[in-house]
C-alpha cells in the first residue's frame, strides 16, 4: 500500500487507525515516521514519504515518534493471511529466529539460499531480515525498559543484543532518546513499580474486535491446569524458549491487557508473538467482513456481531495433540482427556494465583506414553502416537513459518486424519484465513438453518465466494448454535 501515495495521504489526513501497520509516515524535514493514526497535525504533503515498515524507516534514518509510538502499531496483515516466502519470513522474525539462528537459520527454515530471502525483503519491505530484527529488539528494549525494573545491562541482553553499547546506540538512534531517558518518561506517566518478573502492557489491534467468539471458545475448550478463565481474564501457561511464562490476557474496549509473567526476560519476543498470534490481533476486520457481508445470507450475522476473530494457539503441537483428543467427542469429553495427559505428562509451575498447575507436555515428552493407558478407542490410540512421534522426531512440523498446503499433505498421510482433523490445525495452528470446515457438525446445523447447501461439496463450492477468508466465515457459522464457545464466561 505504500506505493499509493494518494491512498496513504487519505489515511493519514484522517488519522485512520485502521491503516496501523499497513505503512508508516517519514517526515522529511522532522525526520521523524509516524503511525497514520497519529494525533499531531499531518505534514505537508510534499514532505510526507510512505514506508512499508518501521525497520526500513529506521534504516532511511527516521526515528519514531514519541507521541504515536508507531513501533507499537499492531503488524500488518499481509503476514498471516499470506503463505509465502516473505510472509513466512516475517512470521518467522517475530520469533525471533534472526535473534537465534541468523539469515542462515531464516533460510534453512524456508527453504531458501540467505541472499534470495535478503533480496525479497528488500524489494517488499525496504529492509532486509538483520534491520526488521533490530527493530523488533528495539521495541522488545522499549517494554522491558518501560515496564519492569530491570537493570540496563540486563533489558540489552534480554531484548536480544549482543553488546550493551549495541543497544544504547540502537535505542539513541531509534527513539532519541537514552534508555535512562527512556525509563524516567515512563516512570512520570505510569503509575506503580511492576513486580520483579511481570511484565504489562497493551496489545493494540485493528477495530472492530468481538471477544466473544474469541475469548469464549478459549475458555470453553480451556485444559483444566493449563488454562483458565478468572476474574475476566484468559490465563494460561507458555511454554517458551529459556523457561516458563503465564499470561493473563484481557478484553478492553480498544486494546488487550497483558501481564506476562516470565522466568526468563528473554522470552518477552516470542511470548508477546504468541499472544498475538493466538488471539489474531493483526487481522484486518474491515477487510474480511466486507467480503463475507457481501452474501446476503451471511450479512445478518456480520452485521449482528462485527469483527470475529479466529482463535488460534500459542503452540501448533499442543494443538494438534488436542484435536486429535477431540475427535468424534463433546467439548467436555476433549477437556477430559487432555487434562489427564497434562496431569500425566505435563511439566509442573507455580502460580502465584494458584489455578495453573502444568505446562502442557511436548511431543518430546509425549513420544515415550503407553497407549495402552489411554482411554482412547484403539485406532485413536494409533492416530495420537504415530502423530506425537512425528513432532517429537521433526518429520512433523507446525510452526507458524511452515507452508500451509505442504503440512496439510504430511497431516493427510497419518493415519486417522481425516479432512476435518486436518483443516482444524489449518486454521487454528497453522493459521491459514481460508481454512474450511464443511464437515464439521455445528457449521452443517448452521447450513441448514441458514438455508445454504447442506452437503460438503455444494457448501465448498457456495464458499469459494469467501476466500480468502473462509475461516472467518466458520467462525461466523458457528454463532448459529447457541453454544458456549460463541459467549464471554460470567
Amino acid at each position: 500500500m505504500h506505493t499509493d501515495t494518494e491512498r496513504c495521504v487519505r489515511a493519514v489526513r484522517s488519522k485512520d487507525a485502521r491503516f496501523d501497520g499497513w505503512f508508516f509516515t517519514a517526515v522529511l524535514t522532522t525526520r521523524i515516521y509516524c503511525r497514520p493514526s497519529c494525533p499531531v497535525v499531518p505534514p505537508k504533503v510534499e514532505n510526507m514519504t510512505f514506508y512499508p515498515s518501521a525497520a526500513a524507516c529506521q534504516q532511511a534514518g527516521f526515528r519514531a515518534c514519541k507521541r504515536c509510538r508507531p513501533d507499537t502499531s499492531p503488524g500488518s496483515p499481509e503476514w498471516n493471511a499470506r503463505a509465502d516466502s516473505v510472509a513466512r519470513a516475517m512470521r518467522l522474525i517475530r520469533e525471533g529466529v534472526v535473534d537465534r539462528e541468523g539469515v542462515p537459520g531464516l533460510a534453512a527454515h524456508l527453504g531458501y539460499s540467505a541472499r534470495q530471502i535478503e533480496r525479497q525483503l528488500l524489494a517488499e519491505l525496504g529492509a532486509g531480515p538483520l534491520a526488521l530484527a533490530r527493530a523488533q529488539r528495539a521495541q522488545t528494549a522499549r517494554l522491558l525498559i518501560e515496564t519492569t525494573g530491570l537493570p540496563m545491562a540486563e533489558v540489552a541482553f534480554a531484548a536480544g543484543f549482543s553488546s550493551i553499547r549495541t543497544f544504547n546506540e540502537t535505542v539513541r538512534e531509534v527513539f532519541a532518546l537514552a534508555p535512562g531517558e527512556l525509563r524516567g518518561r515512563a516512570a512520570r506517566s505510569t503509575t506503580p513499580t511492576p513486580t520483579p518478573g511481570v511484565v504489562v502492557l497493551r496489545l493494540p489491534y485493528r477495530a472492530p474486535l468481538n471477544p466473544s467468539n474469541l475469548f469464549g471458545h478459549l475458555a470453553a475448550t480451556a485444559v483444566p491446569g493449563v488454562e483458565e478463565w478468572r476474574d475476566g481474564a484468559y490465563r494460561r501457561s507458555l511454554t517458551l524458549r529459556h523457561g516458563h511464562g503465564i499470561v493473563a490476557l484481557t478484553p478492553r474496549p480498544d486494546h488487550i491487557g497483558c501481564r506476562l509473567l516470565l522466568t526468563d526476560p528473554r522470552d518477552l519476543t516470542l511470548a508477546i508473538s504468541r499472544c498475538r498470534w493466538l488471539l489474531d490481533l493483526d487481522a484486518d476486520p474491515v477487510a474480511v467482513d466486507d467480503q463475507l457481508r457481501a452474501d446476503p445470507l451471511l450479512a445478518p450475522l456480520v452485521d449482528k456481531a462485527p469483527g470475529r476473530r479466529v482463535p488460534r494457539t500459542v503452540d501448533g503441537a499442543e494443538f494438534a495433540v488436542r484435536a486429535v483428543l477431540g475427535q468424534q467427542v463433546s467439548t467436555a469429553a476433549a477437556r477430559t482427556h487432555a487434562a489427564r495427559l497434562v496431569a500425566a505428562h505435563g511439566l509442573p509451575v507455580d502460580d502465584p494465583e494458584g489455578g495453573l498447575t502444568h505446562l502442557f507436555p511436548t511431543p518430546e515428552a509425549l513420544a515415550g506414553l503407553d497407549p495402552e493407558r489411554l482411554a482412547l478407542p484403539r485406532s485413536r490410540r494409533t492416530t495420537l502416537t504415530t502423530l506425537v512421534g512425528a513432532l517429537a522426531d521433526g518429520t512433523l512440523g507446525l510452526g507458524t513459518g511452515t507452508d500451509w498446503e505442504r503440512t496439510r499433505t504430511e497431516l493427510a498421510a497419518l493415519p486417522g486424519f481425516g479432512p476435518w482433523t486436518v483443516e482444524v490445525i489449518a486454521m487454528r495452528a497453522l493459521g491459514d484465513p481460508d481454512a474450511f470446515l464443511p464437515t464439521d457438525l455445528g457449521i452443517r446445523r448452521a447450513a441448514a438453518e441458514l438455508g445454504l447447501p447442506s452437503t460438503p461439496a455444494a457448501l465448498t463450492a457456495r464458499a469459494a465466494a469467501w476466500r480468502p477468508w473462509r475461516a472467518y466465515a466458520v467462525q461466523y457459522l458457528w454463532t448459529v448454535d447457541d453454544h458456549a464457545i460463541n459467549h464471554l464466561p460470567a
